[in-house]
């Protein structure tokens, strides 16, 4: 998992969801587990 000032450019990649989980903002993808990445 990555952590990142900006996850827009992950959010825009097919089958991206946005969680917002225990005050950070992480971007889940099933399909290409390598774009993981959580903000904060």
């Amino acid at each position: 998992m990555k952590v990142r000032n900006s996850l827009r450019g992950l959010k825009n990649k097919m089958n991206s969801i946005v969680v917002r989980r225990r005050g950070r903002t992480f971007v889940i993808n099933k399909s290409d587990p390598r774009q993981k990445a959580r903000q904060g």
